[in-house]
């Protein structure tokens, strides 16, 4: 399966131009023919404007009809990384998944806020996980914050997920954080990771980039810098049945003495 992540500078506040970069490293990245293609964490309005909710799409429009469209028009699966969603009032931070056929498969609303930024007091929580499959493979998307939760995780690895998406606009001075949550999550739950984050600024802070895919084994198969861009990879998921035969942590779990 060959994944392509856009690594993007989105810029605070600016929905319209937003989309309009979206569209057109999409249209760039499609050459390479990807199977899917991610999009980083709140890319329609940034990581946040205080006037998000009159910014924040009305029920997922427009950004879920413009990447419905190119979904079906290329035939390529898009994990929509996640958007600012107004519903009757109220914001939440969304993902959306489209297969190749445009249509929706997946909604996930985030369940951790980082409350250090304040996120709680401008978006709603969310409470239901969503696990998916893109061309037959069990997928699920949690976004940035979520990373540091392992019960989530874990919860997902239970359902069966092979492939852990992560939207994020992660900050540069938490970057060694970054990387070493998003390779434990990968080597305890036996599973690949695809991360993308945005890159630039938002007001003073500072996203670290550093997107990447990163194989059950901890391997990073790809790896962006801290410029804005898209880089390709390829993963090999027979690769997660031979690692779960070797060391298989499912099985050898004992959930009867946990008290999480």
């Amino acid at each position: 399966m060959k994944i392509s992540l856009l690594q993007m500078d989105v810029i605070l506040g600016h929905p319209s131009e937003n989309r309009q970069k979206v569209e057109k490293m999409f249209r760039q990245t499609i050459e390479d023919a990807p199977d899917v293609i991610v999009l980083p964490e709140t890319w329609n309005t940034g990581f946040f404007p205080e006037n998000v909710k009159e910014l924040a799409d009305l029920q997922g429009e427009p950004s879920c009809s413009l990447l419905s469209e190119l979904a079906g028009e290329y035939k390529v699966n898009i994990i929509g990384g996640s958007i600012a969603d107004n519903e009757k009032g109220k914001v939440y931070n969304t993902n959306y998944v489209f297969d190749r056929n445009g249509r929706m498969i997946s909604k996930y609303r985030k369940i951790h806020l980082f409350s250090p930024s304040g996120e709680h007091n401008f978006f709603e929580h969310g409470d239901e996980i969503s696990v998916y499959e893109i061309d037959g493979v069990k997928a699920a998307t949690i976004i940035c914050y979520d990373l540091r939760f392992v019960e989530l995780v874990r919860t997902l690895a239970l359902e069966g997920i092979q492939i852990l998406f992560v939207p994020a606009e992660w900050s540069h001075h938490r970057l060694e954080h970054w990387k070493t949550l998003l390779k434990a999550r990968a080597v305890e739950n036996q599973m690949f990771v695809v991360a993308v984050n945005g890159v630039g600024k938002a007001k003073e802070l500072k996203f670290c980039g550093n997107s990447m895919i990163i194989d059950p084994w901890g391997e990073v198969v790809a790896c962006a810098g801290e410029e804005e861009g898209v880089i390709t990879g390829e993963i090999d998921l027979s690769i997660i049945h031979d690692i779960r035969e070797r060391i298989n942590v499912f099985r050898d779990r004992r959930p009867g003495i946990y008290k999480i």
